[in-house]
């Protein structure tokens, strides 16, 4: 027999009652459970049930009007019910169950920007487990960086296909040397946009990979160009003949104040022993190296990097531009949120971005 719900209005849920627990809750983990056999719905449990056909109709309490799915969905107030239902579809015809990220539907919520619970294949609310917490946008639909959160983001197009990308926190470290490493005070020039090394030791670049050698001096030590941003941090260390503040200067006048920013990210990378070198190739601020033996041997970079204030607000097509690019260069796409440099730490969030298939 196929059941009816009772739209309650006040509450903003589907009442369903008969063997609605045992049928929708208990195995198939829909709703959450009130007295009886009684179950509430979320609108969007409610509808999926609806374009199953395992609900025959919900009755809107105030008029009596009976609704099927196609009522259901039309009178559903917001802009975003449509993803949210397309995704919640597609995750349950993966074999997934989900629920509401709020309680009472989930005992703990996980909180932050979540729209879903998704819990680990074959288990469901009542088992105390989540797989991840699910948050649902439409490609138009800008994030604020302050609200990325560990999940995964779906992002719904204009032709209904998802876009499935896992957030987390990242921690880049590695083994590539470290101040105690830099020599001192060698000579230098500054040029227009990169400044030049006079005869460095040979491990500036050979073991720390700084700069590019100026191809065609027949000298025993090469000569370095490197980039305004591995400059200013040699002269901060005093490892290069040059003012750091004039340094610094240049960068601004060169890309104004992004330079400061993306500094701080470069000097970060370089403290955790990671190499940073231009992502200038792969559309990012930077690709980095976890682990420098020697260029001669240098290994595939890990990461792409790129830089923004803490306060930045992505759009999705972007961030999917930026992700596919990585995965197809065989990277992973890290965001470096830069904000109060009186901030714990260095001040930074490193965030990264792959693509998932549930």
């Amino acid at each position: 027999m196929t059941l009816e719900g009772r739209f309650d209005a006040a509450d903003g849920v589907v009442r369903v009652g008969g063997d609605a627990r045992q049928r929708y809750h208990d195995s198939r983990g829909y709703g959450y459970p009130l007295e009886g056999n009684e179950i509430a719905l979320a609108p969007v449990e409610a509808a999926h049930l609806l374009y199953r056909g395992d609900l025959e109709a919900v009755v809107d309490a105030d008029g009596g009007e009976r609704l099927g799915f196609r009522e259901f969905i039309a009178r559903e107030p917001g802009d975003d019910f449509g993803v949210r239902f397309l995704v919640y579809a597609d995750l349950r015809s993966r074999g997934f169950y989900l629920s509401p990220a709020a309680k009472p539907w989930v005992a703990d919520p996980p909180g932050g920007a979540a729209d879903f619970a998704v819990f680990p294949r074959g288990k469901g609310p009542g088992d105390g487990e989540i797989a991840y917490a699910l948050r649902i946008v439409g490609e138009r639909t800008d994030i604020p960086a302050a609200e990325l959160q560990p999940g995964v983001l779906a992002v719904v197009d204009e032709e209904s296909e998802i876009t499935y990308f896992e957030v987390d926190q990242r921690d880049p470290t590695g083994t590539s040397g470290s101040d105690a490493d830099l020599p001192d005070g060698c000579e230098a020039d500054l040029l227009a946009d990169r400044v030049v090394v006079w005869e460095p030791p040979l491990d500036l670049y050979e073991r720390t990979f700084y700069g590019q050698p100026l191809e065609g001096r027949e000298y025993d030590e090469p000569t370095l160009q490197c980039s305004l941003l591995e400059a200013a941090y040699l002269a901060e260390r005093e490892a290069i003949d040059l003012e750091p503040t004039t340094v610094r200067e240049r960068g601004r006048e060169v890309e104004g104040e992004r330079f400061d920013r993306r500094l701080r990210v470069y000097a970060a990378l370089r403290e955790r022993g990671v190499v940073p070198k231009t992502g200038y190739k792969f559309g990012a601020d930077f690709r980095t190296y976890a682990d420098v033996e020697s260029v001669e041997n240098l290994g595939h970079s890990e990461l792409l990097v790129r830089v923004h204030p803490a306060d930045h607000v992505f759009e999705p097509r972007d961030l999917a531009l930026d992700v596919r690019l990585a995965h197809g260069v065989r990277k992973t796409m890290v965001f470096a949120l830069v904000g109060d440099e009186a901030a714990d730490g260095d001040g930074i969030e490193w965030w990264s971005l792959e693509r998932l298939t549930p």
